[in-house]
């Protein structure tokens, strides 16, 4: 959780699509809300949805 996680995801996903270009893969990611529980408390937290085009 936290800005941190958030950054580290996009890295991922970046280095990700470097990996699977070569395949002809073009990955392309959809970030969106979601609210979870943690400790019974809701938070809203950033999705990332990645998927091939």
């Amino acid at each position: 959780m936290g800005a941190g996680a958030v950054n580290q995801a996009v890295k991922a996903i970046a280095i990700a699509r470097g990996y699977v270009a070569p395949n002809g893969i073009d990955l392309i990611t959809i970030p969106a809300f979601a609210e979870i529980a943690i400790e019974g408390e809701e938070r809203t937290a950033i999705r990332f949805i990645v998927e091939p085009r």
